[in-house]
Formats: C-alpha cells, structure tokens, sequence
C-alpha cells in the first residue's frame, strides 16, 4: 500500500460505499477508509495499492463466508484485520461492498439481534400474544434470507418478492432456540413452487447443493420444477449439517 490514498480512489471507494450500504462519512486512518453504516455494527476498511482495490475486515464471520463463496483473501495490510479481499475495478469494488452488506446484515448474530430488540417489551403470557411474537421472528428470518441471497431464488432467478418463500430446512417448531430459528444457514429463499416441494420433502440437496428428488414426486412436478436443469445451490457448512436431517425425510 502507498502511504497515501489518491483523491481518485478515495472518490471511487466513497461512491461505492455510499451505494452499498456504508453512506456515513468515511474516516481516513493512514492509507485506508473506514467505511461505516447506519444499519450495521460492522465497519470495513477500503483501500487502493495502486493496482487495485483492498477491502479488509475484522469480522471472521464475514470472511469465511465470503472465501465459501469462491473469493481468494489476500495478506491483510490493516492493523486488526481477519482478512483482506481485492476487487481488480470499481465495478467489482460495488459487488464486494454490496456482498460484505447483505452478509454484515443477515450472518448470525444480527437476525438474533433484530429479533430481541423487536420483541424485548411485548408481552408472550398469552397464545395470541406468543403468535405476535412468532410473525415478528419469521418477519426477520425472511428479511435476513432476502440479504443472504440478494433478494433472489437461487434456483430459478426468480426476483419477485410476492413469490419468494422463507424456507426453514429445519422447522420452525423443532428449533431448540431463537438463534437456529433466525439462522440465515437454517434456511433458503425459494420461489413458491419449489419452496412448497421443499417444505413436504419433495426435494432436497446434497452436501454439494445438487437437487434431490423423492420418488413421490410425479414427472408432471418434475418437468414443472425443471428439476434436470436445476442449477446448484451455493451452500454454506451450516447449511449442510441441517440439510442432511431434511434429507432422511425425502422417501419416507
């Protein structure tokens, strides 16, 4: 890293910032930016090495999720830093920064913090109360698989939110807590037909995100759902534990 930070990168990496979820003013520290949001207690450090883009992070959380997802860290350059990801353009520099948000946003535990602070005074001494309680949580779940997935299914690109489902891999009801109801890992964001052959354990995925479907699914079904040209899903390892349980429901 240069010791400075041009006023030509820095104006990039502030228009970035500001469209992708961190528009409170940058603080400069050095040769980096921290970037900052109103809707998330994390902050970013974003940088330039005069070749290309560095945003580093602290949150480890956020980096694994992000080397899942096929991005290759680099050796951080910033003091605290869990890991450093390289973006070669601005328009790369706007992917990652939106893909940092939706994942400060809706990894655990945010959901879980939402949740609590929605719902700290009401009251639950009552079913009807309880179920004021419930909506609430599964409000936030959805809200937090809408970010995870960027608000689209990830079988068909379906985009409407009108047919989009939050979709528990394993039931609301058979959670133990509030944190693996509101995991973003315990569920998918599936366009209605699918998220319903889900649900009754028509389908489900292997550990590498391939469709798997039951044999009580009827080939009317499975032309409808295009299942042979289903692509495969982006799974997460908290996804893959939670998803084997599904699976033993698949012929049974």
């Amino acid at each position: 890293m240069s010791d400075r930070l041009s006023a030509a990168a820095r104006s990039e990496i502030e228009q970035a910032a500001s469209r992708n979820g961190f528009p409170s003013e940058a603080v400069v520290e050095g040769e980096w930016l921290r970037l900052r949001s109103p809707w998330t207690r994390h902050e970013i450090l974003a940088g330039h090495d005069g070749s290309r883009f560095l945003v580093a992070m602290r949150s480890p959380t956020i980096a694994r999720e992000l080397e899942g997802e096929g991005l290759v860290a680099v050796e951080p350059d910033a003091g605290n830093a869990s890991a450093c990801f390289a973006a070669a353009d601005a328009t790369r520099l706007h992917a990652l920064l939106q893909r940092i948000y939706q994942l400060a946003r809706s990894l655990p535990p945010e959901p879980l913090v939402a949740f609590e602070a929605r719902t700290r005074d009401l009251p639950r001494a009552t079913e009807a109360e309880r179920l004021v309680v419930q909506r609430i949580g599964q409000d936030v779940f959805r809200e937090s698989l809408m970010e995870y997935w960027g608000g689209r299914c990830p079988l068909t690109g379906i985009t409407d939110p009108e047919l989009l489902r939050a979709s528990h891999i394993v039931p609301w009801a058979e959670c133990e807590s509030d944190a693996e109801r509101l995991d973003v890992h315990n569920g998918l964001l599936l366009s209605a037909l699918w998220d319903a052959a889900f649900d009754r354990a028509l389908i489900s995925f292997d550990d590498d995100g391939g469709v798997l479907a039951s044999h009580k699914l009827s080939a009317t079904a499975r032309a409808a759902l295009e299942i042979d040209f289903a692509p495969t899903l982006r799974l997460a390892d908290g996804h893959r534990g939670r998803l084997a349980r599904h699976r033993a429901r698949l012929n049974g």
